[in-house]
């Protein structure tokens, strides 16, 4: 009986380099030449345009009732600390406080199932206003993010890093947050909107 050869699994034929002395000249890759950069060119860089509401460092638009637009996670957080949300917000501002909710948020909170039914009956209360998505897709931070950049009259609520980092960005949008079970807002930078001489 002679030796069996066992099949070599995702074995790859070898292939000829373009590159390879034996191909014809034609049908050779072709070396990429890098074009030298000028010095003495002016350098192009996009600036993005802040809206006229920002004067200086505040934000015009910002301003008593506040509306608050709420992420998934601060729902959650807000449950664990055992905090209500409406009465909470009023004690961090000092002012009125209108919370929204985004049906991307609603869905959200909709996807996670029994564990977080809680929070769903937190979000359906009558107190928050729901705020309609005409997007395709259900990912809420997205949508917050579109949201907070077309209209400046609102404060994010989230305890989320990535989402925090992607709107600090957007200048203009404070930050609502919570630390040592309250509410808190994040201290715009100081050389925000400041006039560059």
């Amino acid at each position: 009986m002679g030796k069996q050869k066992t099949k070599q699994f995702a074995a790859m034929k070898r292939m000829i380099s373009l590159k390879d002395h034996r191909i014809k000249e034609k049908d050779r890759a072709k070396t990429i030449q890098k074009k030298k950069k000028d010095p003495s060119k002016l350098k192009e860089r996009e600036v993005q345009k802040h809206p006229s509401c920002l004067f200086f460092q505040y934000n015009t638009q910002l301003g008593p009732p506040y509306h608050i637009l709420i992420d998934t996670n601060f729902i959650n957080f807000s449950i664990k600390a055992k905090l209500d949300i409406v009465q909470s917000m009023m004690d961090c501002l000092y002012a009125k406080c209108i919370p929204y909710i985004t049906d991307c948020v609603m869905a959200e909170i909709e996807k996670l199932g029994m564990k977080y039914r809680v929070a769903l009956r937190i979000a359906k209360d009558p107190r928050f206003e729901r705020l309609p998505c005409t997007h395709k897709g259900t990912y809420a931070d997205d949508c917050l993010v579109q949201r907070v950049t077309q209209h400046k009259c609102y404060i994010l609520a989230t305890v989320d890093r990535d989402l925090k980092r992607r709107v600090r960005k957007i200048p203009g949008v404070p930050i609502m947050y919570i630390s040592n079970h309250r509410y808190n807002i994040e201290r715009m930078p100081d050389d925000y909107g400041a006039p560059r001489f």
